[in-house]
């Protein structure tokens, strides 16, 4: 979507951009470094399976978590303001490819959204619930995107790539952050 110039000249960047560009940069990125991950196990006699119970400290969860967090702070954060209400993430019970597959459907289905779509969300409040207990008070889908949705989708998109990196798959900078400079 094109950036906006708002009427005193100030640049302005529409919800579609912060929400699903981002979503979308970052998806193929954490599914890009799951194939790495996947050529890695089989060029090592490993398991692939097995990369889903590894966390990178005991007091953190593992790879799967972070992968199914990766979605549900992408999608689910969109259908949460959608809906009006957002709690936290389930894990699925799935097996390695069930979570590349559940990425690439994550990405498709984000595709889907239009910049109308997204924008006509931008007056919507967000009620965060934990445990079917309301949590604080509703807030603007704008201010839920920035401060709630982002910074953990980046958390755990960070934390899926770093487990797979301390296992030992050779993955860089540029496969968490993508081509960004395509021109």
């Amino acid at each position: 979507a094109p950036i906006i110039k708002t009427l005193d000249n100030k640049m302005a960047i529409s919800l579609y951009d912060v929400s699903i560009g981002t979503y979308l940069q970052i998806l193929n990125s954490v599914s890009r470094v799951l194939k790495k991950g996947l050529k890695h196990c089989e060029k090592n006699d490993i398991n692939p399976d097995e990369l889903l119970q590894t966390q990178l400290y005991p007091d953190m969860l593992a790879l799967n978590f972070q992968i199914a967090s990766v979605v549900h702070h992408s999608l689910g954060a969109i259908k949460g303001v959608q809906a009006g209400e957002f709690s936290g993430p389930t894990l699925p019970e799935l097996d390695y490819q069930g979570f590349q597959q559940l990425l690439q459907d994550t990405i498709t289905e984000l595709k889907d959204y239009s910049v109308d779509s997204i924008t006509a969300l931008e007056d919507n409040k967000v009620q965060f619930k934990m445990g079917g207990a309301t949590v604080g008070k509703p807030i603007d889908a704008t201010e839920f995107i920035l401060r709630m949705s982002l910074p953990n989708f980046y958390f755990h998109a960070t934390t899926a790539y770093d487990i797979l990196r301390m296992k030992g798959v050779k993955i860089g900078k540029l496969d968490y952050i993508g081509n960004v400079l395509k021109f």
